[in-house]
């Protein structure tokens, strides 16, 4: 028997033995599966001094072929696909990112980009193409104001309030911040408020816009003290004082007004100290026009008197 035949067995019998293990392998491997999947969009590198605006869509299908496994595995952790506006849109050799002006532009959707296993095939993109708005990017200043709500308790008054930092810078889309007329914080709540306070307020911008602040939360002050009111007091009686003749005064009741703070105008004790007179000393009998005097307390300002001047007249 020639020497090589034994060898030629054993090759064989080798490839005998890889066949049948391929063949069991291929029997065990499940049959491929098909499948859709929605994979949210990643708007990324946007172009420097811009801003995207508005988009068309924010999540792509596919449908995807392969093992199961794989594919099970695809549904265990999110996977998005990245747009590169930056790549996708820019058209300048040089690669100079003022060659990308505001606009709409379409971008394309790459197979390549979708981050799946090699092994799983891509059949289907929907859609091809992703539209989206950019627009210029523009900083600019803000003087804060504070609206108030709620009703302040009876015989206070708020002042006005005082905010650190008293302005703030946004940035965002031009179109967004040329809307922005007034910048002012949430309001603030003057309900049963008695005395000062400072409370941390956040600024009243919608916070799906895409418009940022380099100070979102104000600190403000607010003032509370004591309301100056005024108040009417009618038929305040006019006396007579200082003098040993009869007399007699017409009108002989005075109506004032006074001005004062709240709980001082509405102490009845206090307001008892109010009173009027005329005094007639060293005045001999006649008819004389007279002005009476009146007695305010202190804290207290008589801010009108009617009527002003008053006729005596003395009889002998």
């Amino acid at each position: 028997m020639p020497s090589g035949m034994p060898d030629l067995r054993r090759h064989k019998l080798f490839y005998r033995l890889f066949t049948i293990l391929l063949l069991s392998v291929w029997s065990c491997a499940p049959e491929p599966v098909e499948t859709h999947l929605l994979l949210p969009v990643e708007f990324a590198n946007v172009p420097k001094g811009m801003i995207v605006t508005q988009y068309r869509t924010d999540k792509i299908e596919i449908h995807i072929q392969g093992d199961p496994r794989l594919i099970e595995t695809l549904k265990e952790k999110p996977i998005y696909y990245p747009a590169d506006l930056y790549t996708d849109l820019d058209i300048d050799p040089a690669g100079a990112s003022e060659s990308i002006g505001p606009g709409y532009y379409m971008l394309p959707v790459e197979k390549r980009r979708i981050p799946v296993d090699p092994a799983i095939k891509i059949l289907e993109i929907s859609p091809s193409y992703l539209g989206v708005r950019l627009e210029k990017e523009i900083t600019r200043e803000f003087k804060v104001e504070v609206p108030f709500s709620g009703n302040l308790p009876e015989g206070v008054i708020a002042l006005a309030p005082t905010t650190d930092p008293t302005s703030v810078i946004l940035s965002g889309a031009e179109s967004l911040i040329n809307e922005i007329q007034v910048l002012k914080t949430r309001p603030v709540d003057l309900t049963n408020a008695r005395e000062s306070f400072k409370k941390e307020m956040p600024l009243d911008i919608d916070s799906t816009r895409l418009v940022t602040a380099d100070s979102p939360i104000i600190v403000v002050s607010v003032q509370i003290q004591e309301a100056q009111v005024e108040k009417s007091i009618e038929h305040i009686p006019v006396q007579i004082r200082n003098s040993p003749f009869s007399a007699r005064i017409e009108p002989d009741v005075m109506t004032i007004a006074i001005k004062g703070p709240y709980s001082i105008i509405h102490n009845k004790e206090t307001l008892g100290q109010i009173y009027a007179f005329v005094d007639l000393e060293g005045m001999t009998p006649g008819v004389y026009a007279r002005h009476s005097y009146i007695n305010i307390p202190v804290g207290l300002t008589m801010t009108r008197s009617d009527p002003r001047v008053f006729t005596v007249t003395i009889e002998k």
